[in-house]
C-alpha cells in the first residue's frame, strides 16, 4: 500500500469532473493497453444515489466489511479509529471502495449519516460500496455522493474488517489507490499508467464526436434520406480520420 508518487493537479482533477464518465471512458480507450471489455469497468450494474451531484472524482480507498459477522467487533476493537488513520494518510479527493461480503445478501450498511460526514470531512467526495447505503438525505446533505447496490434501514454488526488491500466490487478489482472517476453510469478505475494522458484524450474525442457526427446529425434538418446518410457516412469517415491522426485507433465510429 503506498500513495500515488504522481498525483494529478488539482485544475486536471476538476477538469475530469466536468466530464460524464462514458466522455472519460472514450479518451481512455484510446490511450490504455487494458482490455477496454474488461478492465476498470463495473462489470454489475451499480446505482448512483445521488444523480443530482454529478460525477465524482478521486482516488481509491479501499476497505473490506462483513455486517452480518458480529465476530469483527468484538475482535477489533480499535478498528474504526485504525481504520480513520488510514483515511487520514492519504491526499483528497478520496473515494471509499467497499467490498462487502455479505453480497447479495446484504443486511447492513457502512454508511449513514454519521460516517458520510466523517469521512467528508477526512477528504472523501464519496464511496463506491456493492453493498447498502442508508440516511440517504442525511448523506446528500453531507455532500458525500454513493454508488451502491441498495439501500438497507440497519447497520447491523458492521466495522472495517481490512482495508488499503485489493477488493473487488461489482466484478471489477480496484486497488488502494487508482484513480476513479464515476457518476451515474457506472465507474471507471484509470490503471496508474494512463492518468497523465486522460483528460487530454478524454477532452479531444469530446472535441472530435461535436465536429464531425453531432454537428453533421444536426445539420441534417429538411435533407432527404440519402443526403442525409451521405453526410453521415463523410462525418463518420472524418471521425475515424482524426481519431487514427491522434492515437493510431479508429475510435467508436
Amino acid at each position: 500500500m503506498s500513495q500515488l508518487a504522481l498525483p494529478l493537479p488539482e485544475g486536471q482533477l476538476l477538469q475530469l469532473k466536468r466530464w460524464n464518465t462514458p466522455t472519460v471512458y472514450n479518451g481512455w480507450e484510446q490511450i490504455t493497453r487494458a482490455d477496454r471489455t474488461r478492465d476498470g469497468i463495473n462489470l454489475e450494474e451499480t446505482r448512483d444515489f445521488m444523480p443530482q451531484m454529478g460525477p465524482m472524482v478521486g482516488y481509491a480507498l479501499t476497505v473490506v466489511i462483513e455486517p452480518s459477522n458480529p465476530h469483527h467487533p468484538n475482535a477489533s476493537p480499535k478498528a474504526w479509529s485504525e481504520y480513520r488513520r488510514y483515511v487520514s494518510a492519504f491526499p483528497s479527493p478520496k473515494i471509499v471502495v467497499i467490498q462487502d461480503l455479505d453480497k447479495p445478501r446484504v443486511v447492513g450498511s457502512f454508511w449513514g449519516e454519521v460516517n458520510s460526514n466523517i469521512h467528508r470531512t477526512l477528504g472523501c467526495v464519496g464511496t463506491i460500496t456493492d453493498g447498502a447505503v442508508r440516511d440517504l438525505d442525511e448523506m446528500t446533505n453531507a455532500g458525500f455522493k454513493a454508488l451502491a447496490r441498495r439501500l438497507c434501514v440497519g447497520h447491523a454488526h458492521v466495522c472495517p474488517v481490512k482495508w488499503g488491500c485489493a477488493v473487488e466490487v461489482f466484478g471489477q478489482k480496484i486497488e488502494h489507490g487508482q484513480l476513479i472517476h464515476a457518476d451515474k453510469h457506472g465507474f471507471l478505475a484509470i490503471p496508474h499508467q494512463d492518468i497523465p494522458a486522460l483528460l487530454e484524450a478524454a477532452k479531444f474525442m469530446d472535441a472530435n464526436e461535436c465536429n464531425t457526427l453531432i454537428s453533421a446529425a444536426r445539420g441534417c434538418q429538411g435533407l432527404g434520406t440519402e443526403e442525409i446518410l451521405k453526410r453521415l457516412d463523410l462525418a463518420s469517415a472524418e471521425f475515424s480520420k482524426e481519431t487514427r491522426r491522434r492515437f493510431t485507433r479508429t475510435g467508436e465510429w
